[in-house]
């Protein structure tokens, strides 16, 4: 995957547990897809979103819609 880092990090065995058992019922093809989507979805939210809702306050009209994780114009017509 182009521009994807490797990072590292510790999480409680609770938490893989439950990411292990989503793998093994096909949520997710993996643990790292599954913390991807996971933190896509943060950001998405806690990010990006509160972005959208900053420029709608500061006077831009037409709002945006989510593409892979960044925030796009839509198309006109």
């Amino acid at each position: 995957m182009p521009g994807v880092k490797l990072i590292t990090l510790y999480l409680p065995e609770s938490y893989l547990r439950a990411l292990d058992e989503l793998v093994r019922k096909r949520y997710y093809p993996s643990r790292a897809e599954a913390i991807r989507v996971a933190i896509r979805d943060l950001l998405n939210r806690e990010f990006w979103g509160r972005h959208d809702k900053q420029d709608r306050a500061d006077g831009e009209q037409e709002p945006r819609t989510k593409l892979s994780g960044r925030s796009q114009r839509k198309p006109t017509s």
